[in-house]
């Protein structure tokens, strides 16, 4: 059943909420594959972390970059950009939860429509610019925001000052989401299989040398 819960993107209750739960900004990790077809080391790595954050209660304390604190600073001037443009509301949202995962979109926008910004780099916006439909790195997130929001359709925002601001308005792809939810409940399967193995790991007991 579909939760939205309104706290602050990056707070402490937003980081617990999220916690052992697989989120949209990682399905492109839920859906990864090894390069022989197996296993990918980024899914079992991130599986992995998941599976601490249930058995510890800790939050995982993820790394950071200049150009995530930057795309974080920026993200108003975008979204005011956005709403100025479009004649739009966009509404904060804190987490949203449903089918076992969690999304963070940038905003709500009506009673159908996501917002979604990114920042990037000159060269980065302008190969955006001049390629058709949206950058292929950002679709499973975005279909996964509109599968776990139940919206009909996102807006993708790239912004850079001082260059033009780019939206793609991404539509539902109802085969997708199926595979999505499909690799997502396989994957919330398998964590919660290597869950009770550490727990009866840690329960069993251990032989020593006489």
């Amino acid at each position: 059943m579909i939760q939205i819960h309104n706290v602050e993107q990056g707070s402490e209750e937003w980081l617990r909420l999220r916690a052992g739960r697989p989120t949209a900004s990682m399905f492109a990790t839920v859906l990864a594959r090894g390069k022989d077809g197996g296993a990918s080391l980024t899914r079992k790595t991130y599986l992995y972390r998941l599976a601490g954050e249930i058995l510890t209660g800790d939050v995982y304390e993820g790394y950071r970059n200049a150009d995530m604190d930057r795309g974080h600073d920026m993200e108003p001037a975008a979204r005011d950009l956005y709403a100025f443009m479009h004649d739009a509301d966009p509404e904060l949202v804190g987490l949203i939860t449903n089918h076992g995962a969690g999304a963070s979109p940038d905003s709500l926008v009506g009673d159908n429509g996501l917002l979604e910004i990114k920042t990037k780099q000159p060269d980065r916006l302008i190969e955006a610019l001049l390629r058709d439909g949206i950058p292929p790195e950002h679709k499973a997130q975005c279909q996964g925001q509109l599968w776990i929001a139940e919206r009909e359709w996102l807006d993708l925002a790239i912004y850079w000052p001082k260059l033009p601001l780019i939206v793609r308005r991404v539509y539902r792809d109802e085969p997708y989401i199926r595979d999505l939810a499909s690799a997502v409940s396989a994957f919330n399967a398998e964590l919660a299989q290597t869950v009770e193995r550490v727990k009866a790991a840690h329960l069993a007991p251990r032989s020593v040398a006489a």
